[in-house]
Parts: structure tokens; sequence; C-alpha cells
């Protein structure tokens, strides 16, 4: 199988830093007076400085860090806002008093220090300006930082028709969406004002439920029935203690809108939808009893109970347990969905299923064989012997494929659809395919 690596590769950096507030007052407030009084303490210190104090203190912390950040200024004042209001500040202050106050409850976050992984790509909504045959994408990844939290981050690129990439630059900035919560449970991040650059977005757990992480958003490209064009994301959300699946929507990849998904389905990790409807229903591929896949049919798109079995595992590479990596791509010949396996010694592999184009619930084709496992030059990291991807895309006529190593970092690869495709063997019929690879064995000992 002819698959070819890209010399692009991502790693951590820990010199790209948000600011996030400090939260020193715990949850629920009256129940820890404490850290409440330590809060109220720091903002009577700051309004008993005289004017020159105050501007010297702030001088200082402008110094360590105006150049490390957009607009920090307006940062502090907003975030001085946000404690006002939660411990009911009243009276007015200068504009200095404000931003030190706000300095005191902000710190600097490495979002991605510890980790970048868990890629999905789709095609940009901006295809203008772009050489013959090139195709402008967007690139999601899980970036993880201090305290194993995990958020989501972009980057944009192309990719010419020879299947090559051009990344663009990573900036030097980053700046935290703007959050709000509303009371039906969703969440609407909207990109900070003081940039207007995707690839300096980071999207940060919001709610109790996401307390710990956004995890392995599966992005895609999805077609209404009317013709317009939303991208949609499934991704896991971690409180620390449970997972439960989520959706993020958008149009604009300016505005994001991410709510829980309901039913029993929803319980699961990776669950990756179809990228248009059937019938009026939504289709998601997911795993449901831990080990197979399993085909999801809803007429509500956030709600998802109980599928039909797709695939059990069946190949000696991914007999613990099998399970998607990333929505189905369309193709003439069938749905492609890549999938992962997980085999002997917890190694996870990368293979493929074929899905008939008009019956979505038949497998047509499975490679017998991964098509990417960890090799000998990437299997080392956070954890070893782990190739894993939450989404391709097809253009002239190959795969591309970004693709997490270790849990650590992020490479890229890219095949020949038809060679792939020629590659996958019909369903099993009576007798398991492992059947085969455990009688060959067979001979080989007795032998």
């Amino acid at each position: 199988m002819p698959l070819i690596q890209s010399s692009l590769h991502l790693l951590p950096n820990p010199s790209r830093v948000v600011v996030r507030p400090l939260q020193i007052a715990s949850e629920p407030r009256d129940l820890n007076p404490v850290d409440n009084d330590r809060m109220r303490r720091i903002i009577a210190a700051v309004r008993a400085m005289d004017g020159r104090t105050t501007q010297a203190e702030l001088a200082l912390v402008l110094a360590d860090f105006e150049s490390r950040h957009r607009e920090i200024r307006k940062v502090f004042e907003e975030r001085y806002d946000q404690v006002a209001s939660d411990m009911g500040l009243t009276g007015s202050l200068d504009r200095s008093q404000r931003q030190l106050i706000g300095a005191y409850f902000c710190h600097e976050y490495s979002f991605g220090a510890a980790a970048v992984m868990n890629p999905s790509i789709v095609p940009h909504p901006d295809q203008t300006g772009l050489p013959h045959g090139a195709l402008r994408f967007i690139l999601s990844l899980r970036a993880v930082g201090e305290g194993h939290i995990s958020s989501v981050t972009f980057r944009q690129g192309i990719v010419l028709s020879d299947g090559s990439l051009e990344l663009e630059p990573e900036p030097d900035l980053a700046v935290a969406a703007k959050a709000e919560s509303h009371d039906d449970g969703r969440v609407v991040f909207r990109r900070h004002d003081c940039s207007n650059r995707l690839d300096e977005m980071v999207l940060f757990p919001f709610t109790p439920a996401q307390r710990n992480g956004l995890e392995d958003l599966r992005l895609v490209r999805f077609e209404q029935d009317d013709g317009g064009l939303t991208y949609y994301g499934t991704y896991t959300a971690y409180s620390g203690k449970a997972i439960s699946s989520e959706i993020l929507e958008t149009r604009d990849f300016e505005t994001f809108e991410l709510r829980p998904l309901q039913g029993s389905a929803a319980r699961n990790k990776g669950m990756a939808l179809f990228p248009r409807s059937f019938d009026g229903d939504y289709l998601m591929i997911g795993r449901q009893d831990g080990e197979s896949l399993y085909l999801l049919r809803s007429s509500d798109l956030n709600r998802w109970e109980h599928g039909e079995l797709l695939a059990r595992p069946e190949y000696a590479w991914e007999l613990i347990q099998i399970g998607n990596c990333g929505s189905p791509i369309e193709l003439e010949e069938g749905w492609l969905v890549l999938t992962h396996g997980v085999g002997a010694m917890r190694k996870y592999s990368i293979g493929a299923l074929l899905l008939d184009r008009d019956d979505p619930s038949r497998v047509i084709g499975r490679t017998a064989v991964p098509l990417l496992s960890p090799s000998d030059e990437a299997r080392e990291g956070y954890v070893p012997n782990v190739v894993y991807t939450c989404g391709a895309l097809a253009h002239a006529g190959r795969l591309i494929m970004p693709y997490g190593v270790a849990d650590s970092s992020v490479s890229f690869a890219s095949m020949d659809l038809a060679e792939l495709l020629a590659m996958l063997s019909p369903p099993a019929g009576a007798r398991s395919p492992l059947a085969h690879d455990v009688e060959a064995i067979r001979d080989r000992t007795d032998a």
C-alpha cells in the first residue's frame, strides 16, 4: 500500500499561551467564605493604593505580559467586570485600578504544552484565490495543557492536486474564545474581537460536564437538504469523572454553538456524523458496546438511541476493539469509514470499511490489514503505540489523512484512493478472517 508520509509534523508548543481566569473562589461560593474573603482582601488592597502605586504595579505587569497577548489591558478590564459582578462590588474605580484587579484574577495557560493530537480536517468555507486543483482546509486539533485539560485549536492550509500539503505558519499569539452559557445547556463561543484569525482561537471547556476537556473533535462539512452548508463536530466532554457526547455547530468558524447530545447512544465516545441526511434522518457511526461499530439513525440531530450492529472486531490487529476514525467520506464506490483497531499490547492501528452508498447499513468491504500502524520511528510518546485520526478528506483521487502519534504529536499521510479500495476484502462469510490467521499460525507452529 503506497502510503506517502508528509514532512509536516506538529509538536507540542509551550510558548503559545492564552490569558485565562484564575479561579480563586470555589463553587458554591457560600460554602467557601475563606476564598471569598481572600478575593475581597486582594480587591481592597488594590483599592487602597494611591494612584502612583497603582500605575507602577500595573506597569510591572504590563512589562511582563503585554507583548505576549493581544489587547491585554482590555482582557484585564473584562476580567474585572466578571469579578465585580460575581462579588457584588459597588463604587467606581479608575481604569488602572480595574486593570490591576483584573490582572490578579488572571493567569497564563499553555494550552498545548503537553500534547497536540487527534486531528480532523474539512474543506475551508473560503476556496478563493487558489492554484488550479488545490483545496484550502481547516484542521482541528486536540491540544493538551497543564492538568491534562484538553481544548480545541485550529490550523489552516492548502492541499495541492498532487496531495502535498502546505500549512499556514502557526501564529505566535493565541486568544481564548469568548463563551456564554444558556439555560438550555448550550454554550456559544465567539471569536474574540481582538483577533480575526481562526488559528489564534482556542475553545476551552466551559460547562461542568466539560471541566476536564473537549476531546477528539470529529469535524464534518454537512450539506443540508436545501443545499446550505453547516459544519458540525461531535466530541467527547469529560468532567473528570464521566464522559458524554456533545456536538459543535458553526457556519463561519467565527461563532460556535456547543450542546450536549441526548439519548442512550450519547453516553458513549466516538460518534461520527454522516455528511448528509438519508430520507430526512441523520446518520451516525458510533460504538455502543465498547468494542463494535454501530449505525445510528435519528430524525433529531440532538437525540440518539440504540443503533444496529455494523461491524465487530474480526482481524488480529483489531481484536480488542474497533471504532471510527472520523465521519464517513462519500465516494462513488460507497461510504469510506476510517476505523481504529486495538490489538495485542494495546497497539492502535488505522483501517477502513466501505459501506454501500445507498444502504449504509451494509458493509461491502473491509481492510484485512491496517492502512497505518505505529512504526519504530513513530511509536514513542505520552501513550506509546498509538496512531489515531478524527477525520480525513478525499481530494483529487487521494485520501488526505492527518493523524495523532502516541497521543503526543500530529503527522500527515496521503494515499491513492483506487489502491486503497483495491485492498478491501468482502465481509467475512461463514468463516471469520481470523480463522485463516489462526490456521496459518498453527501450520507454521506444527511445521
